[in-house]
Parts: C-alpha cells; structure tokens; sequence
C-alpha cells in the first residue's frame, strides 16, 4: 500500500500526517464544545499516539527516503520515535489530575503535546538541515506555551519566558551554523554535506560547532544548560515531566544522526566538542545538585548529568556509541517518567510538596512508594543490577573501545559524586521522622510508576530485546 502524490511518495510520512490532521480534529472539538471537553481531548490525544506509534510499527521494513531525501525513515527513526510517542502518552497521563483541577482545565494542553510530538517525529526523520529546523521549531514552539501554561502563576510565566527567550538565540546560533554549512558545502542534505566535509575545512568547523551549540541547549548540556533547573522548578510538574523525557528523545536523535551521517570525515573535530560538553554536563550535573533543596530543580541537574552521559556514547564515534546511547535514552526515559510519577504522587491535603523534606519518613507512611523511588533513585545512581547501571555500562564500553579512557574515568568518578545527591534523597526517606501521611496516589500515576518501576528493577533479567532493537538501529546509521 503506497501513496504517492506530486513524484513524492508520502507512505514513510503517513504517522506524521495521522498526527497532524487528529491534532487538528481535537483542537474543532475543543474550540467547539468548551473548556469541558478537557477529559474527552485528553483521552484521544493519547489514543491517537498509540495509533501513530502503531502505524510507525506498520510501515515496511528496511531504509524509506522521501521528499528528496529530507525525509529519512530507517531503523533509527522507527526506534526513537516509538520512544518519543511513549514519552507523550505516558506525559498526558501524568497530567489527567493536573487537567481535572477547574482553574487549569485547558484542552489545548494536550493538542500543544500532540504538535510538540510532531515535530519531535520530523525532528527524528530529519535528513536535511532545512527538515531539521522545522523539525525543531515545531517541536520548540508548543514547549515554550507549555511552559508558561499557568497563566495566574508568576514562576510558570517567568520559566515559559526565559525559555523562549534563550531558545531563540539558540536557534539563531542552529541557523547560523547551517547556513554556513551550506555556504561551504554547497548543499543542505546530510549526505551531500557527508561528501563535501571531507577534510575540516575552517569555515565548516565554524559552521559545525554554531550547529552542536543549537543542539546542546536542546538537550540541555553545559554550558548551554542555564535554563533547565529554573524552567523546571517554574513550569507545571506535568510540564517538567514532558520537558525530561521525550523532547530529550528527539534532540539526542537528531544530535547523533547530523554527527554521524553529515560529517564522518571530520570526526576529531567534532569529537572534541562533544567530550568537553560531555565532561561538563557530567561534572556539573554531579556537582550543583548537591545543594538542591526543590526535587524538581535537583532532577534538573540530573537531567543536565544524564545528557553528559548520553554523549560519551555519541563521542566515541562508532556503532557501539550509537547504541549505547541508544539504550541510554531508552531507559532514561523510564527513569525518569517514573521519578515524576512520585513527584506528582507528593500531596499532602491537596497541595502539592517539592521539598526534599518533604519525603523524611516516606518508608513508613508509604513504604511501596517509597521502595520504588529508592529503586529509581539508586537506578539513576547508576547501581547495579538496576537499568541505570546498563545503561552507563554500555556508554562507558564503548567510550573504552574508542580509546576515550580519560573520558570513561571521569564518567565513572562523576558517577560516584552523583550517587551521593541520590543516596541523600533515601535516607530522608529511610532514616528521617514522617512528617505526616501523603493524599491517596491516583490509579493513572500508580500505572506509570509500576510500569517504568518494574522495568527498571528488572531489566537486568531480560536485557535481550531493547538491546538488540538499539543495535539494529544503531548499525542503520553506518
């Protein structure tokens, strides 16, 4: 079953296509019916990311090109953006509770997911550097409304304002690069770029390190990181919660395919940006959340440290890294959509607590939910046998592999000093006296924490299908 149209066959876009006109369905029953449709909109638009995530499992096997090549669907892009869609769904059922409150009943939340998601596919799919702004831009637009979606609250307006702020210089600095690039290569596409980058000609050097500063502060990674732990600490948790997984997703998918399919000739050049960020984000993440005193402004730095992680992978350049940080990002995700999942569980009357404080004696008020964050904490920590620990095993093997053993150590050593802001959060839980008894969890927050709970205790039993998928994926970009 194909469709063509204009010598385009529009078949490898046809998820993207469902996505975009169901946003545009529920976004005519939204405007139609009032701010009373929230629940109805909520529930399809999650019903229509299992449908596009569905029909990206659909679509015939092997390598799909459209477009001219801007648009690529291989093994890569199917991987990464089941992953995306699944950070979605699983962000909107975060949110139901969120919606349910009168004050904040907004439909259009859930379609300014489903367009962020959009352009989170286009992103992953990209195969040019004009399909990867639009991409991004798609993807950054809807973030920034999100972010300052609490209109009567001063830190959400403030974090939506600074985000868009800085992710408009970042922008200008992506595009400034690509048109460099394109001044010096003569071409858009990664793979006439690929055959013109063949020896570091300066002005593509130039061009390329503009382009890696864009993709940094998408993916938060020092020194372009100035923006998460206030925008996370601002933004609605739910909010937070989407911001750390699937945007992640798309920025680190789209950073490994420009590096390695757009510019395999100068593979040193951009290996030492990419270990100085790595070193950076690993060192500042570790570092600066030691002080944290708000869950959410810690999970900040530990999103900026799991970047830094993810980029050890990316840094040493071969099949290997690709699929470390393939299985990273995979299990990050379930990492940290878990952690979230508790941190929207802490209410204590009806409000909402975000002090670390606020978790002392958790074991014994509420000891289930306290043993699954333990578990997630420690897993986060990087502690074996849990997930955490495998995915910083294959990230590290492969730095070893490409010779990259300085960088490898300090992963290790950063690790080490990460584990402590971690271990500090369980014996709050463990050892601290209760401060009284949380509000029932609710059954959709309990769905998602069991699921990326029991994913994370017991990945190590069953490690073989995710890890195969990574590498299929991984070895479609060589």
């Amino acid at each position: 079953m194909s469709f063509s149209s204009a010598g385009y066959q529009l078949q490898p876009v046809l998820p993207e296509l469902v996505l975009a006109v169901g946003a545009m369905v529920l976004l005519m029953i939204g405007a139609y019916r009032g701010q009373g449709t929230t629940r109805l909109v909520t529930a399809l638009a999650v019903c229509l990311l299992v449908l596009t995530g569905v029909l990206e499992l659909w679509l015939p096997g092997g390598k799909l090109v459209t477009f001219g090549g801007s648009f690529i669907v291989d093994d890569f892009a199917r991987f990464l953006k089941v992953l995306a869609l699944i950070g979605s769904a699983a962000t909107l059922i975060l949110a139901t509770e969120f919606l349910s409150v009168p004050s904040q009943r907004t439909f259009e939340f859930s379609i300014l997911v489903l367009l962020s998601t959009l352009g989170m596919m286009v992103l992953i799919s990209a195969g040019d550097l004009i399909a990867l702004y639009l991409g991004l831009e798609l993807m950054s637009l809807a973030l920034y409304v999100v972010a300052a979606s609490q209109r009567d609250n001063a830190k959400s307006s403030e974090a939506g304002l600074k985000y868009f702020v800085l992710g408009a210089l970042s922008s200008g600095m992506l595009l400034y690069g690509a048109s460099l690039i394109y001044g010096f290569t003569g071409t858009v596409s990664f793979a006439g770029i690929a055959a013109a980058a063949t020896k570091g000609s300066v002005g593509i050097v130039f061009g390329l390190v503009f382009l890696l500063a864009g993709l940094c502060f998408k993916v938060s990674a020092v020194p372009f990181h100035m923006w998460t732990p206030d925008v996370y600490e601002g933004a609605p948790t739910p909010v937070t919660a989407f911001f750390a997984s699937a945007p992640k997703v798309a920025a680190l998918a789209v950073f490994t395919r420009a590096t390695l399919t757009a510019f395999p000739g100068i593979v040193t050049e951009w290996q030492q940006i990419l270990v100085f960020v790595s070193i950076a984000s690993m060192a500042l993440g570790s570092f600066a959340a030691i002080g944290q005193t708000n869950i959410k402004r810690l999970m900040a730095y530990s999103s900026i440290g799991h970047m830094g992680f993810a980029l050890v992978g990316l840094a040493s350049g071969t099949v290997e890294g690709a699929q470390g940080v393939l299985i990273y990002i995979a299990i990050y995700v379930a990492m940290t959509l878990g952690s979230f999942a508790i941190i929207l569980a802490m209410k204590r009357n009806g409000q909402a607590v975000e002090q670390i404080s606020d978790f002392a004696g958790l074991s014994r008020t509420n000891p289930l939910l306290a043993f699954f964050f333990a578990m997630i904490l420690f897993s986060l920590a990087g502690i074996p046998p849990l997930a955490g620990f495998f995915a910083k095993w294959y990230v590290f093997v492969a730095a070893i592999k490409a010779n990259l053993f300085t960088l490898a150590v300090i992963g290790v050593l950063t690790s080490v000093v990460g584990a402590f802001y971690y271990l500090s959060i369980v014996k709050v839980m463990y050892f601290d006296q209760p401060l009284g008894k949380l509000d029932p969890m609710r059954l959709e927050l309990r769905t998602v924490l069991a699921v990326a709970g029991v994913f994370n205790v017991f990945f190590f039993a069953y490690p073989g299908p995710l890890v195969s998928v990574a590498t299929a994926a991984a070895k479609s970009l060589f």
